[in-house]
Parts: structure tokens; C-alpha cells; sequence
């Protein structure tokens, strides 16, 4: 993921920062507890496509 990118994408649901996580190729905002997922370099950015983040994975 380009670091650039990463800088200038927020979370959809409430605009926050995202953290980007290599080995599950997916950007999560702590926040919403959201993981969006990363198909082919491109972030699905969509909150209805979103997983929910468990508490263990949130922390």
C-alpha cells in the first residue's frame, strides 16, 4: 500500500484514520471497529462491505 494513499484515505463511516494491516491486506479504523478489505491494491471503501472487527482483533 502506498504510504501516500494510506495518508489520504479515512474511514467512511466517521472520517477517522486508518491502520494499514499487510498480512490481512486490510485497512481498519479502530474507531468503527470496521476492516476494509484490499483486492488487487485497491481498498474496498465501502461501510456495507466492511467487516466488523471482534474485540480481540479491535485491541
Amino acid at each position: 500500500m502506498d504510504n501516500r494513499l494510506l495518508e489520504t484515505l479515512a474511514c467512511p463511516a466517521c472520517k477517522g484514520p486508518l491502520e494499514y494491516r499487510e498480512r490481512e491486506q486490510e485497512l481498519v479504523c479502530q474507531g468503527e471497529r470496521l476492516a476494509y478489505r484490499i483486492v488487487d491494491d485497491i481498498p474496498i471503501m465501502l461501510a456495507s462491505e466492511a467487516r466488523q472487527l471482534s474485540q480481540s482483533e479491535a485491541g
